[in-house]
């Protein structure tokens, strides 16, 4: 890793990375200050967890009352008094409330159902009040570390800058949401200057980051090698590949396959363990206590598990505890180590037929394990074991592997180390074009031809590409696709709405919308003010009448952690560019 320069900002600023995780959240930050180099710390105090030196995580839960007021969030949550209020006055709780917020190209493939969110809340609505409680914690722990902690957190405070992590999967849909949830929680003020405060960065990237900053995989990158990294996590298993190449500027990193997002983490063997246990001890003096007996197999056994050879115990209730039909000794009940292992096998086997399908641009020697469930010693013995065959070296962080994507998101900010991206899907227009009576096709939809404001027969429903699948692409690139708009009178092309269309299907080179119309989604519209070009529009005259006709082009980078716009025109002979907002309609 190149050694990092000297911060050169004119005044100090706070850096804050934050991943919110399905079952923990944990925090890094940086404080820039002139003159100095960055450094990255985790905050390593919460709430209810003082007493836990070094923890840099806490569990993202939230409980709220009847009334809908945040009661405990954290740590806090999960306290005995807490926990026993929280049965005694029916208040509600929150958790994996991450996963609600998914895109709804993925509704149908969770493996099991998620907990409902507490009566008259949205997803958003719970991760801002969580942001909101973990702003405070930060604020809580640098306040108290430095010696002038609270002056320096008000002179930060209104300019401080966040990087906010989410799963591979998520787009720019999940990422509206979380900005507006950062201005929800009061971390930003809902301004353009504000908004731009807030960064992304997917947690495979991050991962990466972690990894390059702690020295892991340096052999293989330093030989031009493949690396992948698997961040499995408490909801989702992310899976993402990369190589470092030289450049005139110095090193960079490319990403070299299309990242893949899998709802197969830790929280899945929890819900597969509670199912068996349901069924095991249906009908028994045991069946209320199947919820507790699961927590204590995710506190102990789970973490424990090794071989399937061995027999697991759960130890959940008292001496007194004998059943022998169900393998209860002594307040503990056995299980045979292949019954446990089908817990885990799913999420195994969903990380193999992603490795399977991962079709990287380079070749790839190595693999690393991140991520609070890359702790289990099953599944990294069982991913070695399986990839050796495909000469690829599995191998795992020590330590520290619960901040990898906290610390992972501040170096994003400072570092930037990866500058090419792989494209997802196929991206596109949806226009009308011009009938030619030569084409097959255009013969074959001639029914559903229309006449625009020229009177010219116009097929409708073509798609038009601007970035295919699978592309490397450049964070400097521009993708840039021609778009006009006829109108009869030029009031009506002040303002333009152009849907930005996904195309997920496998034809490798898709034209028609209504063909597989499933798999075309709308992955946002670029609204753009188009009043100053409208006023320099020159009457046309068509086959139906007058008619004013406006060309543009759209502009898009695809390759930042954010899709960008922009539109561009020509005016006597020069092109001039302007601003365009992309809007998510699901945004709610």
């Amino acid at each position: 890793m190149r050694p990092r320069e000297p911060y050169s900002g004119p005044a100090p600023k706070l850096i804050l990375g934050i991943d919110i995780g399905t079952t923990f959240a944990g925090m890094s930050y940086c404080l820039l200050e002139p003159g100095s180099i960055p450094d990255i710390l985790p905050v390593t105090r919460f709430p209810a967890q003082d007493h836990i030196g070094g923890d840099s995580k806490v569990p993202s839960v939230v409980y709220y009352d009847r009334s809908g007021m945040v009661r405990a969030c954290g740590a806090e949550a999960l306290q005995e008094s807490v926990v026993e209020q929280a049965v005694q006055e029916r208040w509600e709780k929150a958790e994996w409330f991450k996963l609600h917020l998914r895109p709804s190209t993925s509704l149908s493939i969770l493996p099991l159902s998620l907990p409902p969110l507490p009566a008259n809340k949205s997803a958003l609505e719970v991760y801002a009040d969580f942001l909101r409680y973990l702003f405070y914690c930060a604020r809580l722990y640098i306040t108290h570390l430095y010696s002038n902690g609270g002056a320096l957190w008000i002179s930060l405070e209104g300019k401080m800058e966040f990087v906010l992590t989410h799963p591979n999967g998520w787009e720019g849909e999940q990422q509206a949401k979380m900005r507006r949830a950062t201005v929800m929680a009061g971390l930003i003020p809902g301004t353009y200057t504000g908004h731009q405060r807030v960064r992304f960065v997917t947690e495979g990237e991050a991962s990466l980051h972690f990894c390059i900053m702690n020295g892991l995989a340096t052999d293989p990158l330093r030989r031009g090698n493949g690396v992948v990294i698997i961040d499995a996590g408490g909801g989702t298993i992310d899976v993402s590949a990369y190589r470092k190449v030289a450049t005139s500027k110095g090193e960079t990193f490319e990403e070299i396959a299309r990242p893949q997002c899998l709802f197969a983490g830790s929280i899945w063997v929890s819900n597969r363990a509670r199912e068996h246990l349901r069924t095991k001890l249906r009908g028994s003096r045991y069946a209320g206590d199947v919820d507790h007996i699961r927590e204590c197999f995710d506190r102990t056994t789970k973490l424990r598990f090794r071989r399937t050879d061995d027999l697991q115990y759960i130890k959940f209730g008292r001496p007194g505890d004998n059943n022998e039909a169900l393998n209860i000794t002594s307040g503990q009940l056995k299980l045979e180590g292949g019954i446990v292992a089908t817990f885990f096998k799913p999420s195994l086997d969903a990380i193999l037929i992603a490795m399977a399908n991962l079709s990287p641009l380079s070749p790839i020697s190595s693999v690393l394990l991140v991520g609070g469930f890359g702790a289990s010693d099953w599944l990294y013995s069982e991913l070695k074991a399986r990839l050796k065959f495909q000469g690829l070296d599995v191998s795992r962080p020590d330590s520290h592997v619960n901040k990898a994507v906290a610390d992972g998101a501040v170096s994003f900010y400072l570092d930037h180390f990866v500058s090419v991206r792989v494209s997802k899907h196929t991206y596109g227009l949806e226009c009308v074009t011009a009938y030619v009576s030569d084409d097959a096709e255009h013969r074959a939809r001639l029914k559903s031809a229309v006449k625009d404001a020229a009177g010219d027969l116009m097929i409708p429903k073509m798609f038009s590409p601007i970035l295919l699948k699978n592309i490397p692409i450049s964070e400097t690139r521009e993708y840039r696709e021609s778009y006009w708009k006829l109108k009869n009178n030029p009031s009506e092309l002040q303002m333009v709405k152009v849907p930005i269309l996904s195309y997920r299907g496998q034809n490798p080179a898709p034209r028609w919308t209504d063909v597989e119309p499933e798999q075309y989604k709308v992955l946002c519209t670029v609204h753009a003010d188009t009043s100053k070009i409208a006023k320099t529009l020159q009457r046309k005259l068509g086959l139906s009448g007058v008619y004013y006709r406006l060309d543009l082009e759209v502009i898009l980078s695809f390759g930042l952690t954010e899709v960008k716009a922009q539109i561009a025109w020509v005016e006597n002979g020069v092109e001039k560019r302007g601003p365009a907002t992309l809007v998510y309609d699901e945004v709610s």
